[in-house]
């Protein structure tokens, strides 16, 4: 099953097993009618989860699991991401893609010079920025035409030009 992330726990709200899980979703229309997700533990283990109520709160939700009933149990599961089948999402327009298509891209420039890997993304209201880890540093790419020069998922490769002051 493909499955795609689109959130990880941060930490536990009360006493009675609700997390909050930082979302990564831009629409959060998604979640309307969900009634499962899976977890991966920091482990890489993947379960199963019935959702028993899901609240929204700006980038964030807070969840209830049908099998989580204290904190203990739900501190165990801080540091999990979230994960739905890919299935759920729609077909997006020619040139743009979902952030879980984009982190983890070998990121090189038009000369082949490998800067590194695609480790997260946050948006700034314009533009999001990719960050890019690799030998020498950190980059942070801005997600624009001038920056971008060929996203390819086939070959897990993205090609940047870096621009003045990266």
């Amino acid at each position: 099953m493909d499955l795609f992330v689109f959130g990880e726990i941060v930490k536990t709200r009360g006493l009675h097993g609700c997390v909050k899980v930082l979302s990564f979703l831009e629409a959060q229309d998604i979640l309307d009618g969900l009634d499962f997700v899976y977890l991966e533990s920091k482990s890489g283990q993947k379960s199963r989860h019935e959702i028993k109520k899901i609240d929204p709160a700006g980038q964030c939700l807070f969840i209830e699991f049908q099998d989580i009933s204290d904190v203990d149990a739900a501190g165990a599961l801080v540091g999990s991401k979230l994960l739905l089948p890919r299935d759920l999402l729609g077909v997006l327009a020619e040139d743009e893609y979902y952030w879980s298509d984009i982190i983890g891209l070998e990121a090189y420039t038009p000369e082949g010079r490998h800067l590194g890997r695609i480790e997260s993304i946050f948006p700034t209201g314009s533009n999001d920025v990719y960050v890019c880890q690799g030998d020498d540093g950190e980059f942070l790419i801005p997600a624009i035409a001038d920056a971008i020069v060929r996203i390819d998922l086939a070959s897990h490769r993205i090609t940047v030009k870096l621009l003045e002051g990266l």
